[in-house]
């Protein structure tokens, strides 16, 4: 890649810088890194657009979880400024009824002051069950939760319950495409990468063994060598080489 062509990073849901972390360092090598703020809007389309008026004009495009909601909107609204595209433990789908239910049991939580109750609700569900009792990925989870705080989760979950239906415009990515999974991802079910990957014409998909919803802590080491991969995969006029 370019090594002037800086890397955007998008954070998930209630999440922040530090769940990028682990994988930031080796990526330096390849351009400067930045994680995008994406707590200020409540739809989906405003947050891509703050995105980008605050992006460099070109640059590598990584989405985790939510922040992968984000990343396809902002193909939709600037394609032409996305070098590459990672899609990381996300989906294209919209929201289902069950969902938005649920979130919104979650807000009520997070609205009476009890957001830390709200992530701890979710954690089982974040990570593969073998590490449903590391009290360091907890404690990461709850840090992000401070950092989000009460109005930012409430925007970000307002933005993800009214999302678009991503699938079909996933034909329409050309630039080189990573979808990162991992192998018990048991809030975004690992089969909905695989489609977004059968959608995007050259995708490579990943699946991270023994990995839930959280691949950058979970499996660092395997997570930074799929994007060193991403990154390093030979571009000519913008478009993935045969």
């Amino acid at each position: 890649m370019d090594q002037t062509t800086p890397i955007l990073l998008v954070p998930g849901l209630a999440s922040s810088a530090r769940i990028y972390a682990p994988v930031i360092p080796s990526l330096w090598q390849f351009g400067p890194v930045m994680v995008a703020n994406h707590i200020r809007d409540d739809s989906m389309a405003a947050i891509a657009r703050r995105v980008l008026s605050e992006a460099p004009p070109r640059f590598a495009l990584a989405g985790h979880s939510m922040g992968g909601y984000i990343a396809l909107e902002i193909m939709r609204q600037a394609p032409e400024r996305v070098a590459r595209l990672a899609l990381i433990n996300t989906q294209a789908r919209p929201d289902t009824e069950e969902a938005t239910a649920r979130r919104r049991g979650l807000m009520e939580l997070a609205r009476r002051g009890e957001l830390r109750a709200a992530r701890e609700e979710m954690f089982p569900e974040l990570v593969h069950p073998s590490r449903r009792d590391d009290a360091g990925i907890r404690q990461l989870v709850h840090e992000q939760g401070d950092d989000v705080g009460v109005e930012g989760y409430l925007r970000q979950q307002t933005a993800i319950i009214a999302r678009v239906d991503s699938r079909p415009t996933l034909a329409t990515i050309k630039c080189p495409t990573l979808v990162l999974t991992g192998d018990q991802d048991n809030t975004i079910p690992n089969a909905f990468s695989k489609e977004m990957a059968e959608g995007i014409a050259g995708a490579r998909l990943v699946v991270l063994e023994n990995c839930g919803h959280l691949p950058q802590p979970e499996q660092p080491a395997a997570t930074v060598r799929a994007l060193v991969e991403w990154l390093g995969t030979p571009v000519v006029s913008g478009l993935r080489t045969a």
